[in-house]
């Protein structure tokens, strides 16, 4: 997109207007944004450029409509958006952007598009308001805008399944399982996997809640066919995660020795995508485990 063409037009709509950059901030972002927004500096997020164009009295598709890019790539935007801040905890910032979209006309005259925003609220409702009966309702309400009885699952519907799952981890493991177990029988259902993390991120949770329930042998067994998948798709996407929990539930079955090779080997896929959450953590476990054997 071409950020300086847009950012020329909002400055003229705005001397137009009559409007200063701080009574066209107000209520939206800072002054000192719009000035970077207009000198093309940077471009705003979505949910921004909606609300600027609020105020202008222009459609925001206007602005994408100079910049050459189509409608789909502001919707696509918004979701890249709610994905970073989702995956980031920044719950109060997701929120904020399902807000301003829950007015915008290519949300809720479309059902897939209303359901990206209706998944985020439903994550924000547990998460932050801890409105579990409110949040799972929503959640389904969001799955039932595109999903008809008896027909296949698709990959997002799938997604906001695996978030109901993971919600129920944290208040209730049989619920938890069993959303789960109804995510397996959907996927064995699908022709073609476009987002093979979905399988990863399910057999991951598969294995978590069944260590919770002592079934210890079984969650081995999902940990071990998710690293065979990472490793099929050539992925460290849980990798790191998978082995460590390995570990942790060989040494639940007082197999240190095979515990602390397990979790030697998820310090090295951590260590390979600099992620230092955990580094430290599992290297201290590594050496209380070197005292057991």
């Amino acid at each position: 997109m071409d950020f300086t063409a847009v950012g020329k037009k909002i400055k003229e709509l705005r001397k137009n207007s009559g409007l200063s950059q701080e009574e066209l901030a107000m209520g939206v972002c800072t002054q000192a944004q719009i000035s970077k927004i207009e000198k093309g500096d940077v471009f705003p997020y979505a949910s921004t450029l909606y609300q600027i164009s609020q105020k202008l009295g222009v459609d925001v598709n206007y602005f994408f409509n100079i910049g050459t890019t189509p409608r789909l790539d502001y919707v696509q935007e918004v979701f890249q958006q709610l994905q970073i801040l989702r995956r980031s905890v920044r719950y109060e910032e997701m929120m904020d952007i399902v807000r301003a979209e829950l007015n915008n006309p290519l949300f809720i005259q479309n059902n897939k598009n209303l359901q990206l925003l209706l998944w985020h609220k439903g994550i924000y409702l547990y998460e932050v308001n801890k409105e579990l009966t409110k949040s799972i309702q929503t959640l389904h309400e969001a799955i039932n805008l595109t999903h008809y009885k008896g027909k296949i699952m698709l990959e997002r519907e799938i997604e906001i399944l695996l978030t109901i799952g993971a919600i129920y981890f944290k208040e209730d493991l049989n619920k938890a399982l069993e959303v789960f177990e109804e995510i397996k029988e959907h996927l064995q259902l699908l022709p073609h996997l476009n987002d093979y993390t979905i399988k990863t991120r399910l057999y991951y949770n598969l294995a978590r809640v069944l260590t919770r329930m002592n079934r210890i042998q079984d969650s081995n067994k999902y940990c071990e066919d998710a690293i065979k998948w990472c490793l099929h798709k050539d992925s460290l996407y849980l990798l790191g995660e998978l082995h460590y929990h390995t570990g942790y539930n060989l040494e639940l079955l007082n197999k240190p020795h095979m515990a602390k090779s397990y979790m030697e080997k998820a310090v090295i896929v951590f260590e390979l995508q600099q992620d230092d959450k955990y580094i430290q953590f599992i290297k201290n476990r590594i050496n209380e485990l070197n005292a057991l054997t």
